[in-house]
């Protein structure tokens, strides 16, 4: 009989909660006092602030979960059934995250919900990306509502799982159709990038699945099921390194395009592979995940280590 159970990390929670406090009154404050300014945008030509940025993070990790989900729900892999409503969940909550940023970025938040579909801007794929959202809201709320019910099996949800799939694919390329059809933005502009963000989008729901079921269990391999246990040091961690070498190939085909074209604006990668951060990104937030994920030894270590809580 399995014993696992769930822990609880009670201090992990409050610490999280005094961080979103925190964190929301230095943001309030600072649009109430900076306005955009605070945001890293004013009216000297930066329009796209921290906001959009971290808007379209939670926005497509919100998308790459509901495709983590879809793995069971959709394509029918048994062993990916004991994660996917915790998907759901993290994709909801990664969903109203990402809603709340762009909130702090709109000038008039509540104009958007009905002025950019009823305009009927339909070249535009921020009109049907808007469209896509809707759909994708509504049809989470109902998947949620069918997983949180007793009983329930990959095959009664399967319908509303591959409509989900579908809005969360939607968005994740019209996403990515924003930002690529800019040209007046040479850094952004490029066929690539609704591709880009496709990958992007499972690789951060597959980290927040990894991560946040890790959390629950503080971070201890031995307190999870069998089958959880068993996806976490197999399928999960091949698939998730597979995700990190697709995303480093866009990192590494960027950047050298980056330093090597001739249009004008590119010159800021000659910039941005001087800074301290992007090389913390290919090491702190590529190489060594890569390594975790390809050495059993590093995950073996969190079956053997103390419960953090």
């Amino acid at each position: 009989m399995n014993t696992a159970t769930v822990a609880k990390p009670n201090t992990v929670l409050l610490a999280a909660t005094i961080g979103l406090l925190v964190t929301g009154g230095l943001a309030l404050s600072g649009l109430m006092t900076q306005g955009h300014a605070a945001l890293n945008a004013n009216s000297l030509g930066m329009y796209w602030g921290l906001p959009i940025v971290v808007y379209d993070f939670f926005l497509l990790t919100s998308t790459g979960l509901a495709m983590v989900a879809s793995i069971a729900l959709v394509f029918g892999a048994r062993d990916f059934v004991v994660v996917a409503k915790r998907c759901v969940w993290l994709a909801l909550a990664g969903l109203v995250g990402g809603v709340a940023v762009l909130a702090l970025e709109l000038g008039h938040p509540l104009r958007a919900i009905w002025a950019i579909p009823f305009y009927f801007q339909t070249a535009s794929p921020l009109f049907w990306k808007v469209l896509f959202v809707a759909a994708y809201v509504i049809l989470l709320l109902t998947l949620f509502a069918k997983l949180s019910k007793p009983g329930w099996t990959p095959e009664s949800v399967r319908g509303t799982a591959l409509a989900t799939l579908i809005a969360a694919l939607g968005i994740t390329v019209l996403a990515g159709g924003v930002y690529g059809t800019m040209t007046m933005r040479p850094f952004w502009s490029s066929g690539d990038v609704p591709v880009a963000f496709l990958a992007e989008s499972i690789l951060g729901g597959l980290a927040f699945t990894m991560f946040f079921t890790y959390l629950a269990y503080g971070f201890n391999q031995d307190m999870m099921p069998p089958r959880l246990k068993a996806l976490f040091t197999k399928e999960l961690p091949a698939i998730f390194a597979i995700a990190i070498v697709v995303h480093a190939l866009f990192v590494g085909a960027r950047t050298v395009t980056g330093l090597y074209g001739n249009a004008e604006g590119l010159q800021v990668w000659q910039h941005i592979v001087r800074t301290p951060l992007f090389h913390v990104e290919i090491w702190a937030g590529l190489a060594l995940p890569l390594a975790l994920m390809l050495m059993e030894g590093t995950r073996a270590a969190c079956r053997s280590s103390p419960q953090l809580w």
